[in-house]
C-alpha cells in the first residue's frame, strides 16, 4: 500500500528557493530595484560581509525609496537606508502548513530560510501554493 502525501508532510526546505538572489548592504537602491525586476522577485534577503542576515530588501522598501525620490528629485541611497530590519524568519524543517499560518500573520511575503543560523534559501507565498497544487 502506497503512503499517501499530505500537506502536513510537505517542508519549507523541499519548496524553498534555494540559492535566492541577495543584497549587500552597501548596494546602491537603483541597483538592487534592477536586479528584482530583472529576477521577477518582490525581494531579497540582505547579508553582510559576513553573510550574516542583516535585512530584507522588497517591493514594500522600493516604495520608500520611489517616494524619497519624488521629495528629493534624486535616487538616493543604499539598501541599507530602506531595507527592513524587522523581520521573520523560518527553519527549514518547518511544514508547509506552519509556514502558510504565519504568512497569514505577517505581511512579508518571503521567509528567509535558515539553518544554524545561516540563509539556505527562501520561502514565498507562491511556493506554498505551488506546494499545493503539487498534491492534486
Amino acid at each position: 500500500m502506497l503512503a499517501t502525501v499530505t500537506v502536513r508532510d510537505l517542508s519549507v526546505r523541499e519548496h524553498m528557493t534555494a540559492n535566492p538572489v541577495v543584497f549587500k548592504p552597501e548596494l546602491e537602491v537603483y541597483a538592487a530595484i534592477r536586479d528584482l525586476l530583472t529576477h521577477k522577485v518582490t525581494g531579497a534577503p540582505v547579508l553582510d560581509r559576513k553573510g550574516r542576515l542583516v535585512g530584507l530588501f522588497s517591493e514594500l522598501d522600493c516604495m520608500k525609496v520611489a517616494v524619497s525620490a519624488a521629495y528629493h528629485e534624486d535616487m538616493p541611497g543604499t539598501v541599507a537606508e530602506f531595507m527592513t530590519t524587522n523581520f521573520k524568519t523560518v527553519d527549514g524543517d518547518l511544514s508547509i502548513v506552519e509556514a502558510a499560518e504565519m504568512f497569514t500573520e505577517s505581511p512579508q511575503r518571503h521567509f528567509p530560510v535558515l539553518d544554524e543560523g545561516h540563509l539556505v534559501g527562501v520561502i514565498s507565498r507562491v511556493d506554498i501554493l505551488k506546494a499545493l497544487l503539487s498534491l492534486w
